[in-house]
């Protein structure tokens, strides 16, 4: 193992420093590598770290055939001992890294360099199970547990996935074709999984077939998402690209998402499990966002959403080909609210609908549910939207008994395609109203005078978080 500082003007204080500290581990300085050509590497992160390692130094192979996963282990479980001496750095060279899951240590940055690839591993054995989701209640594809994601981490403190752009290769095809052929007795794993957590970065890295969700911060605060490509077959089953569920304080940014599923979906738990462990999603910023999922939402809003989801903040979007653009889901059973949601600034290319909710989602954990647990939809602003090649304009379809209402829609045009319906508007058990939108909308929406609907002029905690300039010295 190989641990180096930050080359700076402490740099001898920081050797002996760090050679007394670590001796008992028998561990070697890395300045002590000899390189024809040091190239400093720099890039943005939350916090930056005083100690470096890279993957071969513990005997990673990136020959796309030799398994990693020790090494990963390995790497991580020996740098999560200068966590307390400013934390350190595992950097991935140039090549592909076959691996199982691993996990993740607090004040700890998984750097990629731009041509390294990090493969999942299709051996079941690499991939540890874990219990369900206590929001849940049981997993997604079977009733029983699940497999731990690629990348995991529970219970920690400043954490950091990021590179220049490199690439994490999920290897899907096998999990799409145990899940077609209904030959999973656990839930897929996920690609990016962080629980419990605060103060995470996931940034500036390409993501490809992920077995099922790709990156899910779930029961965490403060996290960054930022510049990260998301690609999988548009017809790969439940490939979400980025689920915040039951988190505080997420922002995502400059994200593109090519996907078989929503791009972004907005959870909070299911059904009983989730009113139960009643954590809500909230605080939530989604700007500069670009999606493409024929048969799916840009940001979904549920269904799993019985722990709440409320002050969510989206502008800047834009959906190609897409189902639908920003769409609630939920279902008898459900509890919980969506309110507080704020839209503006949406473009939108050849949809199927702009407007979409549905309180009759369906899906439930078991038949426990409560049919008397209403979710409490209200509160939903939508503004400044231009879209081409539509064939609804909306279908907005609440619960009887228990219809949504306080939506508000303004300075909307809508062009609709040869293939248009006759009723662009087809809405039930809603409340709201429009201004200045085509075409027009149903009796429900009316349109009442020239007005903007609002959008919080404040900014949230986590859109206040500065990134540092970070660095690393490339010896490979």
């Amino acid at each position: 193992m190989e641990i180096c500082p930050r080359i700076q003007n402490s740099y001898v204080i920081g050797v002996i420093s760090l050679v007394l500290m670590l001796g008992s581990l028998n561990v070697k300085v890395a300045q002590c590598r000899v390189a024809s050509k040091l190239v400093n590497i720099e890039y943005p992160a939350i916090n930056c770290r005083k100690h470096s390692a890279v993957l071969t130094d513990f005997g990673g192979v990136g020959d796309g055939k030799t398994s990693n996963t020790k090494a990963f282990q390995s790497a991580i479980s020996k740098l999560s001992r200068v966590a307390s001496d400013g934390g350190a750095q595992l950097i991935v060279p140039p090549g592909k890294w076959l691996t199982g899951s691993f996990n993740l240590t607090s004040h700890f940055t998984l750097f990629l360099h731009k041509d390294a690839v990090i493969l999942a591993s299709q051996d079941e054995s690499e991939w540890p199970q874990l219990p369900v989701l206590p929001s849940y209640g049981r997993g997604r594809d079977a009733p029983g547990g699940r497999f731990s994601s690629l990348i995991f981490g529970t219970h920690l403190t400043d954490v950091v996935i990021t590179g220049h752009n490199g690439t994490i290769d999920g290897q899907g095809s096998y999990w799409w074709d145990k899940f077609h052929k209904n030959q999973l007795n656990l839930t897929r794993p996920y690609m990016i999984e962080i629980m419990y957590s605060d103060q995470i970065q996931i940034s500036n890295l390409t993501l490809v077939n992920s077995p099922s969700w790709f990156v899910h911060p779930i029961y965490s605060s403060n996290i960054t998402i930022k510049g990260l490509t998301i690609l999988a077959p548009v017809d790969s089953p439940n490939t979400d690209g980025i689920d915040p569920d039951s988190c505080t304080n997420t922002r995502i940014e400059d994200c593109y998402i090519v996907s078989g599923d929503d791009c972004v979906a907005v959870k909070s738990g299911w059904d009983e499990y989730g009113i139960k462990f009643g954590k809500p999603t909230q605080h939530l910023v989604i700007r500069r966002l670009t999606c493409i999922s024929p048969d799916s939402a840009m940001i979904a809003l549920g269904s799993e959403m019985s722990g709440g989801i409320q002050d969510v903040r989206v502008e800047d979007i834009t959906a190609i080909n897409t189902q639908s653009a920003v769409r609630i889901k939920t279902a008898v059973g459900r509890g919980g609210y969506v309110k507080d949601i704020f839209v503006k600034g949406m473009t939108l290319s050849t949809m199927k609908y702009v407007f979409w909710m549905t309180g009759s989602y369906g899906s439930h954990p078991d038949p426990a549910f409560d049919p008397k647990a209403l979710p409490n939809i209200t509160g939903i602003n939508y503004r400044d939207v231009v879209a081409t090649n539509v064939t609804y304009s909306a279908k907005l379809e609440g619960i009887s008994n228990d219809p949504f209402t306080g939506i508000c829609i303004s300075n909307v045009s809508i062009q609709v395609s040869e293939q248009k319906k006759k009723l662009q508007w087809n809405c039930t058990d809603v409340a709201g109203v429009t201004s200045n939108v085509t075409p027009n909308t149903c009796q429900l929406l009316p349109e009442k005078g020239k007005f903007d609907c609002p959008f919080p002029n404040d900014k949230l905690s986590i859109e206040n978080v500065q990134l540092k300039t970070c660095s690393l010295q490339n010896v490979f």
